[in-house]
């Protein structure tokens, strides 16, 4: 079944009535060709609800659809994970976004942090977090998530540190943590419900500095095992690892 994101004001639940616009509209019609009578999927990407509808009518710039039922056990984890990602090189952060979308995480926040090759000015860096915002609305609709994960401006590691602040748990891999058992016990303490920030450092790794900097707000290091890991690879162990304990603790 195919979704699509709408503004809330687009769904009216009393008249069941749901109305599709902008490039989704071309879609539907021309790529997709979809009939009337067809369901799809729609969420309004903020109250993490599913409404079911029929394709009812097609207008030149809309597609009208009718409200068959609301399902409200969606997709979403039963906790918040917050990743905190170190810029990295090229390409890798979109890479990144899409597949942390998919693994459920709630936020993503890029983080300048010392090592980070890239650096941006604030004209680049608002026009890369525009287009990790595209991103993330696509990776959302193919995973079939009921919200789409916000991508935060490109924050310091200080402003980073004190955004987590009031985070029920903080983790941060550290290539010199070397107690797997450590990880272990810190992962298996996360119970649904509780909010997550998970700290990944760029190609060059996180300094002692940022290290004493995050553990100072109550994150703790810990040990991704005994290879290196990259940074596009790092998060997405740690969100895998977040999504086998909290599904299966919820369920």
């Amino acid at each position: 079944m195919y979704q699509f994101f709408v503004e809330p004001g687009n769904i009216d639940v009393e008249r069941k009535c749901v109305i599709i616009e902008g490039s989704d509209v071309n879609h539907i019609k021309n790529v997709l060709r979809m009939k009337t009578g067809e369901e799809i999927a729609v969420s309004n990407g903020i109250d993490g609800k599913e409404y079911r509808c029929a394709i009812a009518s097609f207008g030149e710039d809309t597609v009208k659809c009718e409200l068959r039922f609301i399902k409200e056990d969606g997709a979403e984890l039963p906790s918040k994970i917050y990743l905190f990602q170190g810029l990295p090189k090229g390409d890798k952060m979109e890479l990144v976004i899409q597949k942390a979308i998919e693994l459920g995480v709630y936020e993503i926040i890029p983080v300048a942090m010392d090592r980070c090759v890239v650096k941006l000015d604030e004209k680049r860096a608002k026009k890369k977090v525009e287009r990790y915002r595209e991103i993330a609305r696509a990776a959302a609709k193919q995973s079939k998530r009921a919200t789409i994960p916000c991508i935060t401006d490109v924050m310091t590691f200080k402003d980073a540190c004190n955004y987590a602040n009031c985070l029920n748990c903080k983790i941060i891999p550290y290539e010199l943590a070397d107690d797997m058992e450590n990880t272990r016990s810190v992962i298996n303490k996360i119970a649904p419900g509780d909010s997550v920030g998970v700290f990944i450092g760029p190609e060059g790794g996180i300094t002692p500095e940022e290290i004493k900097m995050a553990e100072e707000i109550g994150a703790k290091s810990v040990t991704l095992g005994k290879r290196i890991l990259r940074t596009e690879t790092a998060g997405l162990t740690v969100l895998s690892w977040l999504v086998f304990i909290l599904e299966g603790r919820n369920n």
